[in-house]
């Protein structure tokens, strides 16, 4: 059987940062799982299809749980003004260096299961366009009303069992990036 970790992250502290947190009470909640308070990760409950946890950053303390799982799906939020409000793409391991010492990108994450694990999951990185990040606790109008697709897109990726985004939908090109981004999944 193949399972399914859904790994939320951002600062609930920045406003729109925090999406990932809402998404992922929203799954749970759909799913009949206890939402998490915002002190939990939800590392302490894993065993459901999919499981679920929230985090304030990808770090490589996590990758030893990770490594258990099939396919891990990523959610966060973005900045891109030229890609869609919420879109899906695949994660490819690929090892970037960053000049922020504590930042791991999913595709960091990635490359480091398959480096220390010998793991490669399916990967994909939900992402959900903020509006506001302020210091604030909350989400904007806008970003609140993407939280219900981005649960959905969530649920049909756990349903096609590893079909990638690429593999589901067309892509387009994100000025500036050179990553695909899913205009449906």
């Amino acid at each position: 059987m193949s399972r399914t970790l859904v790994m939320g992250f951002g600062n609930l502290d920045r406003g729109d940062d925090g999406v990932a947190f809402h998404v992922i009470n929203a799954l749970r909640r759909r799913l009949g799982q206890k939402p998490l308070s915002e002190d939990e990760t939800g590392l302490q409950e894993l065993g459901f299809e999919p499981d679920s946890v929230f985090l304030r950053q990808l770090l490589p303390e996590w990758l030893e749980s990770a490594a258990a799982y099939d396919r891990l799906i990523f959610v966060d939020a973005h900045v891109y003004e030229d890609a869609p409000d919420l879109f899906c793409v695949p994660v490819v391991p690929e090892f970037v260096s960053s000049p922020f010492t504590h930042h791991v990108t999913p595709a960091a994450f990635m490359a480091f299961l398959r480096t220390l694990y010998d793991r490669e999951p399916a990967g994909q990185i939900l992402s959900i366009r903020g509006r506001d990040f302020d210091f604030f606790r909350g989400l904007s109008p806008e970003v609140s009303r993407q939280v219900p697709a981005a649960v959905e897109r969530i649920l049909r990726l756990v349903e096609l069992g590893g079909v990638t985004a690429k593999q589901e939908t067309g892509t387009m090109e994100v000025s500036g990036s050179n990553r695909a981004v899913s205009s449906r999944v």
